[in-house]
């Protein structure tokens, strides 16, 4: 091997590691934003229940009460594929990534899926808001492991 071949491919290494740490850090502000998010929509579905007995809950205006629920669920699913997109390139542990995909398919597929037949009936709604808490916790333990890592990294580098 070459003296530039070494030198090269110490480059892409370092290069490599500063991906991973940058994706790492975007992994674990994405992850506590999620929870923030979290909190935010319980407060909102609160909000929204209490303003649909406001106005009734066939008046028009009444479904619109839910609207900002409906808004950030839709942006928490666009956070959850970011988290899984950066959990790729961080590569946190298999069980993290298989977690993140988890995170995706609660927030993308299935919290929609249980709105929609809770509409039918109230087994799904209540399905729903269970489904909404179990993905804050799967953030939650992400978001945890996440802060053990990366201080155990720092005490790694001391």
């Amino acid at each position: 091997m070459t003296e530039n071949q070494i030198i090269v491919g110490h480059a892409a290494s370092t290069s490599g590691s500063a991906l991973r740490r940058g994706a790492g850090a975007g992994y674990r502000w994405l992850l506590l934003l999620f929870l923030v998010a979290g909190v935010v929509q319980i407060f909102l579905a609160g909000l929204g229940v209490f303003h649909l007995h406001a106005y009734g809950l066939d008046d028009p205006a009444g479904d619109a009460a839910l609207d900002p629920h409906r808004a950030l669920g839709f942006a928490m699913a666009g956070i959850a594929i970011l988290i899984l997109v950066l959990a790729l390139v961080a590569r946190p542990g298999g069980r993290q990534v298989v977690l993140a995909v988890l995170l995706v398919l609660q927030t993308a597929f299935l919290q929609s899926l249980l709105a929609g037949l809770g509409d039918d009936s109230p087994v799904w709604g209540g399905l729903h808001a269970l489904d909404g808490l179990l993905a804050i916790g799967v953030a939650g333990y992400l978001y945890g492991v996440a802060l053990v890592r990366r201080r155990a990294a720092a005490q790694d580098l001391r």
